[in-house]
């Protein structure tokens, strides 16, 4: 099982946002030194540029490139990554993995997207079992179940996020496993050990971990050793 410590980053500050509301900010610091902290006991990171999601274009890769440099870490960034160019420039700054949203919708960017990388990993966010997009600000519409169904053949990797769950410590989502045979991280309200057993028994490659660690609830000799 994957542990990927989260960093959201806004006005190039480390930040967590309450399910997903930039009014509900809290602000933790220097996301270097807390990337240096994590590289102590993490091989991988989640980075997510929150002023890229809502810009529409990525507004820190200069920190992103400093995180590589000083760190080593795995990096998988997403954030208002919505062209190809500005894909080409998070790989260039050193990500192992760009986060692709919004544009999985776009079926003519996709299919110049897998052309040109091999490495994307497409984050479906949802809200009551549909999916959100735009930084989380709209609506789609679109199911959760029949959006990773429409998409599997031209993805192997993805991160599934409750919105409803995220930045609350209040658990993880119950959902049944209908993505055998992908790589698929769980985001969204953990807060234990026994939150991520339950991810993994579900069937979840990895899980992201935000505020519990930046709150102390969950600490990293903790998930180390579970």
């Amino acid at each position: 099982m994957k542990i990927y410590p989260a960093i959201d980053l806004m006005d190039g500050k480390a930040v967590r946002l309450y399910k997903g509301q930039k009014e509900q900010k809290k602000i933790y610091g220097d996301p270097v030194e807390i990337a240096l902290k994590y590289s102590e006991s993490f091989e991988y990171l989640h980075i997510i540029d929150l002023d890229g999601a809502f810009e529409a274009s990525p507004r820190h890769l200069n920190v992103i490139s400093e995180i590589v440099k000083r760190t080593g870490m795995k990096i998988q960034y997403g954030g208002g990554l919505r062209s190809l160019e500005d894909i080409r420039k998070a790989y260039a700054a050193g990500i192992s993995s760009a986060i692709i949203g919004t544009k999985v919708f776009d079926t003519g960017f996709v299919d110049r997207l897998i052309r040109e990388f091999d490495s994307i990993t497409v984050s479906l966010d949802f809200r009551k079992g549909k999916i959100a997009t735009e930084g989380w600000l709209q609506e789609s519409g679109k199911d959760l179940i029949q959006t990773f169904s429409d998409l599997r053949s031209k993805f192997s990797r993805f991160i599934f996020t409750d919105i409803e769950k995220d930045g609350t410590n209040s658990g993880i989502s119950d959902l049944k496993n209908f993505w055998n045979g992908k790589e698929v991280l769980y985001a969204g309200g953990i807060s234990s050990i026994q939150d991520i057993q339950k991810a993994e028994d579900m069937g979840f490659n990895g899980v992201i971990v935000g505020k519990a660690l930046f709150e102390g609830i969950l600490t990293p000799d903790q998930l180390r050793e579970g």
